[in-house]
């Protein structure tokens, strides 16, 4: 007969292996992560590797950032979404993220289900800029030359959805403007094309304009954003130019598949906004154009809800793709 004492004894001894398993289980990570850029190369491939860079230098283990653009990023973020929910395969979502279930017909993922945040990396205004080329140097200028060629000027984006495609959208239908888009794969290739003057004029993300505007290749004409830029003081909002109330901007942010634990959700974002805090990471993405935030994934999360909805219940303006599938630009989002 088993005596109260020695049953007790016998549970102990039996909770030790499990306990000694527990307890010896290696600390999240233990091999090379990647971060995933639905993008081609561009200002998110700096965001991705500078924070690669950092979580590098606070695990010891390789951060491998990919480039996979394609389909308005879905291509990319949809590998994310079929990966392990272990918190070794992130992506680095951006604007198009939240709205592309609006735009687009169908998607390989749910955006609201089908990941989960760690945080807003950054954030940066669009810029309204021109070819030398363009007798404009004014939004005032530029909208009369417009009025006075409906359907001659055209503005170049990163792609259907992207906040390029998104903020010149809003900027005809609130200047009552005929302008025709003209969409690229990626932010590149439709500044070479800007730059080379085949296209007039982009609302592109301020972080792969700024160069070109500081050299002068490109004119700058206003801000998307309600307030001006630091790195472009003397530039005036949209709003201040005439299209009172236009306040748009892009971000970046990173998502994990959904499912992966809150332990390992925890420590990527404990480490990532670490990260954005630091002195030299908050001076690089200044110097670029970028706002650093890092907020929490509840936080993260909203916001992508929030976008989502909202281009769901506000008016909207239907657009025809190059493929002629209707796409849905949402108008008035931040």
């Amino acid at each position: 007969m088993i005596s109260l004492r020695g049953l007790c004894i016998s549970v102990f001894l039996a909770a030790i292996p499990a306990y000694c398993a527990a307890a010896a289980a290696p600390e999240f990570p233990t091999h090379p992560l990647r971060i995933i850029v639905p993008l081609s190369a561009g200002a998110a491939d700096t965001l991705s590797r500078t924070i690669g860079q950092k979580l590098n230098e606070a695990w010891g283990e390789p951060v491998i950032v990919e480039n996979r653009p394609g389909a308005g990023t879905s291509l990319g973020s949809a590998i994310v979404a079929r990966a392990n929910a272990d918190g070794y395969t992130l992506v680095m979502a951006t604007f198009s993220h939240a709205v592309n279930a609006t735009f687009r017909k169908r998607l390989p993922y749910d955006t609201l289900k089908s990941f989960a945040a760690i945080t807003l990396v950054a954030s940066a205004p669009n810029v309204l800029e021109v070819h030398p080329s363009v007798p404009a140097r004014t939004t005032a200028e530029l909208i009369a030359l417009a009025k006075a060629q409906p359907g001659k000027l055209n503005f170049a984006s990163a792609g259907n959805g992207s906040s390029s495609h998104l903020a010149g959208e809003l900027f005809k239908m609130m200047s009552g403007i005929n302008i025709v888009h003209v969409p690229y794969k990626g932010s590149a290739p439709a500044m070479a094309d800007l730059l080379g003057g085949n296209v007039q004029m982009t609302l592109d993300p301020l972080p792969s304009s700024i160069g070109n505007i500081r050299a002068g290749k490109l004119r700058a004409l206003a801000v998307t954003t309600a307030s001006r830029a630091p790195l472009l003081k003397d530039v005036p909002t949209l709003s201040e130019s005439g299209l009172p109330g236009y306040d748009m901007q892009g971000w970046s942010g990173l998502l994990v598949p959904a499912g992966t634990p809150p332990k390992i959700i925890n420590r990527l974002h404990g480490e990532i906004v670490k990260a954005l805090a630091m002195p030299d990471v908050k001076s690089r993405f200044s110097g670029m154009g970028f706002e650093t935030v890092g907020n929490t994934p509840a936080e993260f999360q909203n916001r992508i809800e929030s976008l989502q909805k909202d281009g769901k219940n506000s008016a909207m303006l239907t657009v025809l793709s190059p493929s002629g599938d209707p796409a849905i630009v949402v108008l008035g989002l931040k």
